[in-house]
């Protein structure tokens, strides 16, 4: 693995939408239009967010009639979520880092 593909996957996580939609669908899949409302953005910018976090099988997304469903990886993804979680939780002693 080279330097380029750890800078393509933590910039996902270093960007605040594709963050934000990541930790909604943490809790289960969503569709655009769900997307759309909870985190109040156009869908063509949560759209694009998508792709990028879908080419990086970051997430992932199955079609449902006319639908498209997107999921968060379980096997990589949520964990290295859980595991940030809990390091946040017992070594972050600045308070913005709790938020």
């Amino acid at each position: 693995m080279n330097c380029k593909s750890y800078e393509t996957f933590f910039q996902n996580f270093a960007n605040k939408a594709k963050l934000d939609i990541m930790l909604l669908l943490r809790d289960g899949s969503l569709n655009v239009s769900a997307l759309t409302k909870q985190l109040n953005s156009e869908q063509s910018a949560v759209s694009h967010n998508l792709k990028k976090l879908c080419d990086c099988n970051v997430v992932s997304v199955k079609s449902e009639g006319r639908e498209r469903i997107y999921s968060l990886n379980k096997q990589t993804i949520l964990p290295l979520l859980k595991l940030v979680q809990t390091h946040v939780e017992s070594n972050c002693t600045v308070r913005c880092c709790k938020k």
